[in-house]
């Protein structure tokens, strides 16, 4: 009887011995994945059309403005229309002025330059990265008449990585509204 504390101590050790160690579960990323877009020529009383992804919804705001909206990633593309009135260089410079706003935030801004010489469509596309409000803008002309800006805004504070999935998802629609815009 004088063993018993003892062999009661050295069983209860060695049950404790045999647990698995208990692991905190590591970091995830959240995954995100949107359907397939499928694209349908818009049909507006505008001087000017474009393909629109089926996912979102166009809602029209005065003079041939509108917002492109995308209810399932929080976001929203902005068009603005402007005619051109011999006000060429100040629409240029005022779009271009708008996408390097963003530069305080931005870790890089890339301009890629589109021509489409067969619809008379001519612009650049901003690329962003990093914390900007935007991750995506560009402008299109046909440098007589029309002028269109296109702007990516998410309804949610800026985190870079939080939004990476849709900010792609997104920025493929803008470009494709940029580069199938056709004037009336």
């Amino acid at each position: 009887m004088k063993h018993s504390p003892i062999i009661f101590f050295v069983l209860a050790i060695l049950f404790m011995g045999c647990k698995e160690d208990v692991l905190p579960k590591p970091k995830a990323m959240l995954r995100l994945e949107y359907p397939a877009a499928t694209y349908v020529q818009t049909n507006l009383d505008c001087p000017y059309v474009f393909d629109q992804n089926t996912l979102s919804e166009i809602k029209e705001n005065k003079d041939c403005s509108l917002e492109v909206d995308y209810p399932m990633m929080h976001g929203s593309i902005y068009l603005t229309y402007k005619p051109v009135h011999g006000n060429l260089d100040t629409l240029l410079i005022d779009a271009q002025k708008l996408s390097y706003e963003h530069v305080v935030k931005a870790d890089n801004i890339i301009e890629q330059p589109y021509i489409n010489q067969d619809h008379g469509v001519y612009g650049m596309f901003y690329e962003v990265s990093g914390n900007a409000a935007s991750q995506s803008q560009f402008y299109v002309t046909d440098s007589i008449q029309h002028f269109v800006t296109g702007s990516l805004y998410f309804y949610a504070k800026p985190n870079y990585d939080s939004i990476l999935p849709a900010a792609m998802y997104l920025q493929n629609d803008i470009r494709r509204i940029m580069e199938s815009i056709r004037w009336e």
